[in-house]
């Protein structure tokens, strides 16, 4: 069982404007709650403790909206990163003494999805293990390839990274504090075969835009 993860709240969110001008997209409501809870009832339905969220744009709006954390079962902890967020690779790094040194779950704030976080791997092969997803119509050329269970950046058949995995603090072995992205290091890792990772078949959405946010705000109220 996984006991900690971490969530990407940190974005500006400017596809997603003028809405994220006065709220932070994790915290816009779709099917009667904040985007992040649906994250968080899950993460603690998975068995999760701890649970940490890097935050930036109008970082003030999230401890006053989730608390403590304790409505679920969960202690929340926040990473705030300053005016500008870190992206993936420096949010993650600057979030690892919260973390511990144990493999954690890190998930995108703006996806809704119905994968159930207590089936990804506790003990990954690798350095991570990442969720893939059927390319959506907005981006169509997907990001990796999955084969025998790796994950591959070579692959000729292509499915879009879904924004879930579990990472060993060992990705980011050797980089030093500031603003830098995941996936460099990712591919790298990939070349070595140290990435495992799954095709996730269910629903899931990127709610990157208004019209998105409607969209499955429509489908959960039902």
């Amino acid at each position: 069982m996984i006991e900690r993860a971490l969530i990407f709240a940190a974005g500006r969110g400017e596809r997603m404007r003028p809405l994220s001008d006065t709220t932070p997209k994790p915290l816009l409501r779709v099917g009667g709650k904040a985007l992040i809870e649906w994250h968080l009832e899950k993460l603690a339905a998975a068995g999760v403790r701890e649970v940490v969220i890097n935050t930036s744009h109008l970082a003030a709006q999230f401890p006053a909206a989730l608390g403590d954390g304790s409505r679920w079962n969960l202690h929340i902890d926040y990473s705030h990163e300053g005016p500008e967020p870190l992206e993936t690779g420096g949010g993650m790094q600057r979030a690892l003494p919260l973390l511990g040194a144990a493999p954690f779950i890190a998930v995108n704030a703006d996806i809704w999805t119905d994968f159930d976080f207590a089936a990804l791997p506790p003990d990954p092969l690798g350095l991570a293990h990442l969720v893939l997803i059927d390319n959506p119509t907005h981006h169509p050329a997907g990001d990796f390839g999955v084969r025998d269970g790796r994950v591959l950046d070579t692959a000729a058949a292509r499915l879009t990274f879904a924004g879930i995995g579990v990472y060993r603090p060992d990705l980011l072995a050797g980089m030093l504090p500031g603003k830098f992205s995941i996936v460099p290091l990712l591919r790298a890792a990939m070349r070595d075969g140290r990435v495992s990772g799954e095709h996730y078949p269910g629903r899931w959405s990127d709610v990157g835009t208004p019209q998105r946010l409607a969209e499955i705000d429509a489908v959960l109220r039902g």
